[in-house]
Protein backbone atom coordinates (compact mmCIF):
# COMPACT_ATOMS: atom_id res chain seq x y z
CA UNK A 1 0.00 0.00 0.00
CA UNK A 2 1.26 3.81 -0.64
CA UNK A 3 2.56 5.60 2.16
CA UNK A 4 1.61 9.38 1.83
CA UNK A 5 2.07 12.24 4.20
CA UNK A 6 -0.20 13.36 6.81
CA UNK A 7 -0.29 16.92 7.48
CA UNK A 8 -2.18 17.75 11.11
CA UNK A 9 -1.99 21.53 11.86
CA UNK A 10 -4.28 23.31 14.74
CA UNK A 11 -4.27 25.59 17.24
CA UNK A 12 -2.46 24.11 21.04
CA UNK A 13 -4.40 21.76 23.20
CA UNK A 14 -6.76 20.26 20.46
CA UNK A 15 -5.56 16.70 20.48
CA UNK A 16 -3.51 16.90 17.43
CA UNK A 17 -0.74 15.15 19.26
CA UNK A 18 -2.71 12.27 21.36
CA UNK A 19 -4.61 12.23 17.82
CA UNK A 20 -1.36 11.65 15.49
CA UNK A 21 0.09 9.14 17.52
CA UNK A 22 -2.62 6.63 17.40
CA UNK A 23 -3.10 6.98 13.90
CA UNK A 24 0.12 6.09 13.48
CA UNK A 25 0.06 3.63 15.19
CA UNK A 26 -2.76 1.92 13.68
CA UNK A 27 -0.79 2.74 10.23
CA UNK A 28 1.60 2.07 10.95
CA UNK A 29 3.79 5.41 10.08
CA UNK A 30 5.92 7.38 11.83
CA UNK A 31 4.89 10.39 13.89
CA UNK A 32 6.62 13.36 14.22
CA UNK A 33 6.07 15.80 16.80
CA UNK A 34 7.05 19.55 15.74
CA UNK A 35 5.77 21.25 18.28
CA UNK A 36 8.11 19.09 20.50
CA UNK A 37 11.23 20.45 18.25
CA UNK A 38 9.94 23.92 18.91
CA UNK A 39 9.60 23.16 22.92
CA UNK A 40 13.07 21.66 22.74
CA UNK A 41 14.71 24.74 21.12
CA UNK A 42 13.03 27.28 23.52
CA UNK A 43 14.18 24.60 26.74
CA UNK A 44 17.88 24.92 25.43
CA UNK A 45 17.08 29.32 24.52
CA UNK A 46 16.13 29.23 28.21
CA UNK A 47 18.78 26.64 29.74
CA UNK A 48 21.65 28.47 27.92
CA UNK A 49 20.43 32.24 28.28
CA UNK A 50 20.09 32.82 24.46
CA UNK A 51 18.69 36.41 23.46
CA UNK A 52 15.65 35.37 20.93
CA UNK A 53 16.15 39.24 19.40
CA UNK A 54 19.95 38.59 18.73
CA UNK A 55 19.76 36.90 15.81
CA UNK A 56 24.01 35.95 16.55
CA UNK A 57 23.24 34.67 19.43
CA UNK A 58 20.11 32.56 18.10
CA UNK A 59 22.35 31.42 15.01
CA UNK A 60 25.17 30.09 17.22
CA UNK A 61 22.68 28.29 19.28
CA UNK A 62 20.76 26.82 16.54
CA UNK A 63 24.00 25.42 15.15
CA UNK A 64 24.65 23.24 18.91
CA UNK A 65 21.08 22.27 18.93
CA UNK A 66 20.54 18.67 17.62
CA UNK A 67 17.10 17.07 17.91
CA UNK A 68 15.66 13.35 17.45
CA UNK A 69 13.06 11.25 18.78
CA UNK A 70 13.55 7.46 20.43
CA UNK A 71 10.94 5.26 21.25
CA UNK A 72 10.33 4.66 24.85
CA UNK A 73 8.70 0.78 24.97
CA UNK A 74 7.55 1.98 28.42
CA UNK A 75 5.49 5.12 27.03
CA UNK A 76 4.43 3.65 23.99
CA UNK A 77 5.34 6.67 22.16
CA UNK A 78 8.80 8.38 21.21
CA UNK A 79 10.79 10.76 23.78
CA UNK A 80 12.51 14.04 22.33
CA UNK A 81 15.95 13.89 22.74
CA UNK A 82 17.84 17.50 22.73
CA UNK A 83 21.77 16.76 22.51
CA UNK A 84 21.41 13.46 23.54
CA UNK A 85 19.64 13.91 26.75
CA UNK A 86 15.94 13.25 26.96
CA UNK A 87 13.98 16.54 27.77
CA UNK A 88 10.32 15.00 26.72
CA UNK A 89 9.13 15.13 30.78
CA UNK A 90 10.54 19.41 30.68
CA UNK A 91 9.58 20.53 27.62
CA UNK A 92 6.17 19.90 28.46
CA UNK A 93 5.90 22.16 31.90
CA UNK A 94 4.36 25.33 31.93
CA UNK A 95 7.41 27.68 31.80
CA UNK A 96 8.43 26.06 28.32
CA UNK A 97 4.93 26.54 26.96
CA UNK A 98 5.29 30.20 27.72
CA UNK A 99 7.60 31.02 25.68
CA UNK A 100 7.38 28.63 22.72
CA UNK A 101 5.56 30.81 20.44
CA UNK A 102 7.58 33.59 20.38
CA UNK A 103 10.80 31.60 20.27
CA UNK A 104 8.92 29.29 17.15
CA UNK A 105 8.60 32.66 15.40
CA UNK A 106 11.51 33.52 14.89
CA UNK A 107 12.66 33.09 11.09
CA UNK A 108 15.92 31.42 11.71
CA UNK A 109 14.10 29.03 14.35
CA UNK A 110 11.47 27.35 11.94
CA UNK A 111 13.85 27.31 8.76
CA UNK A 112 15.85 25.47 10.73
CA UNK A 113 13.09 23.14 12.10
CA UNK A 114 11.27 23.21 8.86
CA UNK A 115 14.54 21.67 7.12
CA UNK A 116 15.07 19.03 9.56
CA UNK A 117 11.32 17.42 9.18
CA UNK A 118 11.41 17.60 5.54
CA UNK A 119 14.76 15.42 5.59
CA UNK A 120 12.30 13.14 8.33
CA UNK A 121 9.35 12.72 5.83
CA UNK A 122 10.84 12.74 2.51
CA UNK A 123 9.81 9.12 1.90
CA UNK A 124 6.54 10.01 3.45
CA UNK A 125 4.71 7.01 4.96
CA UNK A 126 4.47 9.81 8.49
CA UNK A 127 1.96 11.75 9.91
CA UNK A 128 3.14 15.47 11.17
CA UNK A 129 1.23 17.60 13.62
CA UNK A 130 2.04 21.67 13.92
CA UNK A 131 1.06 24.47 13.20
CA UNK A 132 1.99 24.85 9.16
CA UNK A 133 3.02 21.51 7.99
CA UNK A 134 0.27 21.73 5.13
CA UNK A 135 0.84 25.04 4.00
CA UNK A 136 4.99 25.52 5.03
CA UNK A 137 6.50 22.10 5.96
CA UNK A 138 4.80 19.99 3.03
CA UNK A 139 2.31 22.07 1.20
CA UNK A 140 1.77 18.71 -1.40
CA UNK A 141 1.21 16.56 1.76
CA UNK A 142 -1.48 14.29 0.70
CA UNK A 143 -3.91 14.12 3.56
CA UNK A 144 -4.24 17.60 5.35
CA UNK A 145 -6.54 18.23 8.69
CA UNK A 146 -7.11 21.57 10.57
CA UNK A 147 -7.95 20.96 14.03
CA UNK A 148 -9.79 23.22 16.43
CA UNK A 149 -11.65 23.34 19.49
CA UNK A 150 -13.50 26.12 21.77
CA UNK A 151 -10.60 27.64 23.93
CA UNK A 152 -11.97 26.63 27.28
CA UNK A 153 -12.43 23.53 26.14
CA UNK A 154 -8.84 23.31 24.97
CA UNK A 155 -7.95 24.82 28.31
CA UNK A 156 -9.48 22.26 30.78
CA UNK A 157 -7.47 19.54 28.38
CA UNK A 158 -4.09 21.19 28.87
CA UNK A 159 -5.23 21.89 32.86
CA UNK A 160 -5.82 18.38 33.19
CA UNK A 161 -2.42 16.89 31.48
CA UNK A 162 -0.29 19.16 33.26
CA UNK A 163 -2.23 18.08 36.39
CA UNK A 164 -1.32 14.75 35.50
CA UNK A 165 2.30 15.41 35.56
CA UNK A 166 1.83 17.26 38.79
CA UNK A 167 1.51 20.58 37.64
CA UNK A 168 -1.28 22.18 39.04
CA UNK A 169 -1.98 25.31 36.93
CA UNK A 170 -5.20 28.31 37.42
CA UNK A 171 -7.36 27.31 34.59
CA UNK A 172 -7.48 31.31 33.42
CA UNK A 173 -4.05 31.59 33.41
CA UNK A 174 -4.45 28.30 30.88
CA UNK A 175 -6.64 30.22 28.35
CA UNK A 176 -4.61 33.77 28.41
CA UNK A 177 -1.59 30.90 27.46
CA UNK A 178 -3.59 29.83 24.80
CA UNK A 179 -5.03 32.79 23.51
CA UNK A 180 -1.68 34.93 23.53
CA UNK A 181 -0.44 31.70 21.54
CA UNK A 182 -3.35 31.93 19.10
CA UNK A 183 -2.56 35.41 18.55
CA UNK A 184 1.33 34.91 18.40
CA UNK A 185 1.04 31.50 15.94
CA UNK A 186 -1.29 33.26 13.69
CA UNK A 187 0.16 36.72 13.09
CA UNK A 188 3.86 35.69 13.27
CA UNK A 189 5.53 36.44 9.37
CA UNK A 190 7.06 33.24 9.20
CA UNK A 191 4.69 29.93 8.85
CA UNK A 192 1.75 31.36 10.92
CA UNK A 193 -0.70 29.45 11.43
CA UNK A 194 -3.97 28.91 9.25
CA UNK A 195 -6.09 26.33 7.62
CA UNK A 196 -4.80 25.40 3.99
CA UNK A 197 -7.50 25.51 1.44
CA UNK A 198 -7.12 22.02 0.95
CA UNK A 199 -7.29 20.68 4.65
CA UNK A 200 -10.39 19.34 6.30
CA UNK A 201 -11.37 21.06 9.19
CA UNK A 202 -12.02 19.34 12.42
CA UNK A 203 -13.66 20.53 15.33
CA UNK A 204 -12.72 18.15 18.25
CA UNK A 205 -14.95 20.28 20.88
CA UNK A 206 -17.08 17.32 21.66
CA UNK A 207 -15.46 14.58 19.71
CA UNK A 208 -13.66 11.38 21.63
CA UNK A 209 -10.31 10.30 20.75
CA UNK A 210 -11.46 7.45 18.91
CA UNK A 211 -14.08 9.71 17.19
CA UNK A 212 -10.78 11.90 15.99
CA UNK A 213 -8.66 9.18 15.14
CA UNK A 214 -11.33 7.39 13.00
CA UNK A 215 -11.76 10.58 11.31
CA UNK A 216 -8.25 11.20 10.34
CA UNK A 217 -8.12 7.66 9.46
CA UNK A 218 -11.18 7.43 6.74
CA UNK A 219 -9.39 10.68 5.05
CA UNK A 220 -6.39 8.69 4.71
CA UNK A 221 -8.62 5.83 3.29
CA UNK A 222 -10.52 8.03 1.13
CA UNK A 223 -7.23 10.10 -0.23
CA UNK A 224 -5.39 6.63 -0.85
CA UNK A 225 -8.78 4.93 -3.28
CA UNK A 226 -8.37 8.15 -5.08
CA UNK A 227 -4.99 8.29 -5.87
Amino acid sequence: MRKVIIALDGHSSCGKSTTAKRVAAKLGYAFIDTGAMYRAVSLYFHENHVTSTNPKEVEKALNEIHISFQFNEQRGASDVYLNGLNVESEIRKMYVSEMVSEVSAITAVRKAMVAQQQQMAKHGGVIMDGRDIGTKVFPDAEVKIFMTADPVIRAERRQKELLDKGELVDLDEIIENLKKRDIIDSTREEGPLVQAEDAVLMDTSFMTLEEQVNFVIELHQNVLERL
